[in-house]
């Protein structure tokens, strides 16, 4: 077995305490040959700023080999039907138990997925209603998959289960009557060939082509919408000169079947866009948007069908079951009053871990796909609390993001009945709350990327005040600093009548010109307020998301009334806001954690625009002007300069059958991504395959005579970003490390006043010296006149804003009112604020 070094700062150890992890040699990712004990049975939080390293630790290294271990021991059959990852860059790790990992990743897609589902409390409620339910007199016992409106035994046949129908608009078919068929009065059909053809068939038919719209006879405007037939005739098109064109058989479609055909069976996003817009979708009138059969609803328990028990909050479903509990006897001899007291019990059990974990807003019904990563990632840690395994590894990912601290206090009472279970908690963490709880702390650093990958100190929590190497150690044990004096509004914007989700005839005031935190628990409403209602009536208002209009002016002159998209929820209105003072406002921009790119190709440089201005300086040197080099030869992502082997990947993967995907470089190019003959290209010394592999920090130094690139490296560095590299895959990047490169573009083209930032818990994912950045470029936005609005969670930067809106009292049903609205020294006295009493302990220090 190897010795283990715990090195300078790590906790004494002696033999008999050795019941521990040991990693020897870990260099995965940026980890500089790391050695590192972290015992079991405890919770173990891993600190460091972002891109210290932490996530290739624990999760790149101690849980990629647990998994790794674990597929060997079962068939290769089977371990195809597994996610798999490749095996870890580590020497050799001892002391391992089976690991289970709880990531920050978005949930399932599908409309079907739902909080029920996912967390398989759906399953036990369809048994107790199948078992135990009332049915109507001389019904048939249904199975429990009668009781699911994803199974064809249950689903309601008219709407396949989804609860909503899709029917085409017939008014918004036709925007301009006083068009002709010809000269495009339905809209809704195609352009180019196909929309010819179909006038071309109305024309064969004899309907005049070339009349107005609104003069055409009612009933052949109501056939060419509407009819289901679809008339197949002999064409003859219309023949230009010199041009020949042959007779064809032409089929007809109306606008309506054209419309309905496209958006159920297109496969592009683009097509379907269009068609949608002539859609409407409404509760399915045979379900009444319950999803189910007849039969199914029928079926009763305490008073109600499984569609409206699915409804109910979590808490209030709870509390249904509560009373059934009350109501019952003591003596349960029947068989069914045992299924029922069993299956009740199971359900509270399960309800109440979701409760505990601040969940208790959510229903059954949620769907997965209107989740923030944080309430996934709870949704999970609740079901393995049920789940009862002793001697497992959990390995969680920043467990408190997106949550209200009174929510954090309820996690790290979960987290800590883990370990009281018998279980080893590992958590990537940067609230310090949550840090503070753990038994042991794993810090990595200094800093990021290159500077980090070492583990400055592993030992109990107290230990790392003694680490002056230590970043985190600063904002731990170190004295916080004072908040600055709330800026003064310089205008005013005012939304009325806001109904969407749990907000009910809300009317809200934000101030601008300075930093607005929106703050409540989770489930209050704060999301929909900002990321839905507000982004949405400003960019109606502007016309477009992002481009600068005219300002309009006074106060008076620009009173509106917004009507926003109907809900893809349970609202079956549109919602219709009253606006005053968005004339105030000519640009918006979003600045979320949705990733810069979607495919290994797209990377910093390209996101940034930094890559066609080095191409361009590659293409301007001597040597690749005497050659006819063009900067689209120093593109790895088109035929010329790049290396044809790898197609410009720079790696060459290789299907392993039952193993996961091996990954080589490629030996024509070493990873280079470009041909011999592009490489032979210098400036300075450096190839342009050298300039895609320099961190940020070292190419601001390289191309600080290129003014175009210069200030674009010059943002990346001021948000503490220095350390990426320019060509990493844009899918690496963590969501905290996306936003603040949109930030850094955005901070290139920084204009004075009048732009509305909008951020939604920018802080996710951030190391408190990584906030403590991003709150000063936020700062700049607002000193340059402009406008910050940010949902947020985190004390110190609520604290440092100018203003706060907070919501509540609660989540869900109990929450979407104003709770209080002022600079955060007055909603801290607050007495019906959940967010009062922790945002003063912060402004006493």
């Amino acid at each position: 077995m190897p010795t283990f070094d715990p090195g300078p700062h790590a906790e004494p150890l002696r033999a008999q305490e050795f019941n521990g992890i040991a990693v020897f040699d870990a260099s995965e990712h940026n980890l500089a040959h790391v050695d590192v004990f972290i015992p079991r049975d405890c919770i173990v939080a891993f600190t460091g700023v972002s891109g210290s390293g932490k996530s290739s630790l624990a999760f790149g290294t101690v849980y990629a080999e647990a998994q790794r271990r674990f597929l060997e021991s079962v068939t290769p059959y089977a371990r195809r039907l597994m996610d798999q990852i490749g095996a870890p860059r580590v020497g050799d790790i001892t002391g391992l138990p089976p690991a289970v990992a709880l990531q920050q990743a978005r949930g399932h897609t599908s409309a079907r997925s739902s909080v029920g589902t996912l967390t398989h409390i759906s399953n036990v409620l369809r048994m107790l209603f199948s078992r135990v339910g009332t049915y109507p007199p001389d019904a048939p016992v249904l199975d429990s998959n009668a009781f699911s409106p994803n199974t064809p035994e249950g689903g309601c046949p008219a709407c396949h289960g989804l609860g909503r129908t899709h029917d085409v608009d017939i008014d918004a078919l036709v925007p301009d009557p006083s068009r002709s068929i010809r000269g495009g009065a339905v809209a809704a059909w195609p352009g180019a060939w196909l929309g010819k053809n179909y006038r071309d068939i109305l024309d064969t038919l004899g309907i005049d082509v070339d009349r107005p719209w609104s003069e055409l006879p009612e009933d052949e405007r109501e056939w060419i919408l509407t009819t289901e037939e679809q008339p197949t005739v002999t064409v003859s098109p219309v023949r230009d000169p010199g041009k020949m064109v042959r007779d064809y058989q032409g089929t007809f479609s109306s606008a309506r079947t054209y419309v309905l055909h496209t958006f159920a069976t297109t496969k592009s996003a683009t097509q379907r866009a269009k068609v949608a817009r002539y859609l409407v979708s409404r509760p399915c009138s045979a379900c009444n948007g319950k999803r189910l059969r007849p039969e199914a609803l029928a079926v009763r328990f305490a008073g109600l069908d499984i569609a409206d028990a699915t409804e109910l909050s979590l808490a209030d479903l709870a509390s249904v079951l509560d009373a059934v509990v009350a109501s019952r006897g003591s003596d349960a001899s029947d068989a069914t009053e045992r299924a029922s007291a069993a299956l009740v019990d199971n359900l509270r059990g399960r309800l109440a871990g979701l409760i505990e974990l601040g969940l208790g807003y959510l229903s059954l019904a949620r769907s997965t796909t209107t989740l923030s990563p944080g309430e996934l990632q709870r949704l999970r840690l609740a079901t393995q609390l049920q789940s009862g395994l002793f001697g497992v590894l959990y390995v969680l990912d920043e467990p408190s993001a997106g949550l209200h601290p009174a929510d954090t206090e309820a996690l790290v009472t979960a987290v800590r009945r883990l370990r009281a279970a018998g279980n080893s908690v590992f958590v990537i963490e940067h609230n310090l709350d949550v840090v503070r709880a753990a038994d042991w702390i794993v810090d990595v650093g200094p800093g990021a990327g290159e500077h980090g990958g070492r583990v400055l100190y592993s030992g109990k929590v107290d230990g790392l005040a003694h680490v002056p190497e230590s970043i985190t150690r600063r904002y731990l044990f170190g004295t916080p600093e004072s908040y600055p004096e709330p800026g003064p509004p310089s205008r005013w914007i005012e939304l009325a009548g806001i109904t969407m989700h749990n907000l009910r005839d809300l009317t809200v005031r934000i101030p601008l010109g300075v930093l607005t935190a929106v703050t409540g628990v989770s489930g209050s409403g704060k999301s929909t307020l900002v990321s839905r209602v507000l982004t949405d009536v400003v960019a109606q208002h502007l016309g477009v998301d992002s481009e600068p209009v005219t300002d309009t002016g006074g106060d008076d002159a620009d009173d509106s009334t917004v009507v926003l998209a109907e809900e893809r929820e349970n609202d079956t209105e549109p919602t219709i806001v009253a606006a005053h003072g968005l004339g105030h406002i000519n640009r918006l921009v979003r600045v979320d954690q949705t990733p810069i790119g979607r495919t290994p190709r797209s990377n910093l440089a390209t996101y940034t625009g930094l890559f066609d201005v080095i191409r361009k300086l590659f293409a301007a040197h001597p040597v690749a002007r005497e050659r006819g080099y063009s900067p689209g030869r120093f593109s790895f992502n088109v035929s010329g300069g790049r290396c044809e082997e790898c197609e410009g990947a720079g790696s060459i993967t290789i299907g392993m059958l039952f193993l996961p995907e091996a990954s080589a470089p490629c030996p024509a190019c070493a990873g280079a991504r470009y041909n011999a003959e592009t490489l032979e290209v210098l400036v300075d010394g450096r190839t342009i395959a050298d300039v895609l592999a320099m961190t940020v920090d070292d190419a601001r130094a390289f191309l600080s005579h290129v003014p175009a690139a210069a200030k674009s490296l010059d943002m990346l560095v001021e948000v503490g970003l220095g350390y990426l590299r320019l060509g990493q895959s844009a899918t690496t990047l963590s969501g905290g490390e996306a936003q603040r490169v949109k930030l850094a573009s955005e901070l290139q083209r920084i204009r004075s006043g009048h732009t509305l930032y909008v951020l939604d818990e920018p802080t996710t994912g951030l190391h408190p010296a990584d906030v403590d950045r991003l709150m000063t470029v936020l700062r700049r936005l607002v000193a340059a006149g402009n406008t910050v609005v940010l949902v947020e969670h985190d004390m110190p930067v609520i604290a440092s804003a100018d203003w706060m809106i907070d919501l509540g009292p609660g989540g869900g049903d109990n929450g979407g009112r104003i709770i209080a609205s002022g600079p955060p020294t007055v909603v801290a006295e607050t007495a019906d604020s959940a967010t009062a009493a922790y945002l003063s302990r912060h402004l006493a220090v």
